[in-house]
């Protein structure tokens, strides 16, 4: 039973940081880089100016009144 603790301690700290490793690759590459590349498709192709009327005609906004 010497150096149980240390053992186990060692086990379960390189567990926990592959483990830690592991689940940060899969966020980074599963959710991060698809969001990104979402925004870049949208950002691509967007007009604000084009966006900006088609809220001033549905009266969004208080400031400038629709034409």
């Amino acid at each position: 039973m010497r150096r149980l603790l240390a053992r186990r301690m060692k086990f379960h700290l390189f567990g926990a940081f592959f483990i830690s490793v592991g689940c940060a690759a899969l966020y980074k590459f599963g959710v991060a880089e698809p969001r990104k590349r979402a925004y870049a498709e949208f950002y691509k192709n967007y007009d604000p100016m084009k966006d900006f009327e088609a809220m001033r005609a549905a009266g969004v906004f208080e400031s400038a009144p629709p034409k």
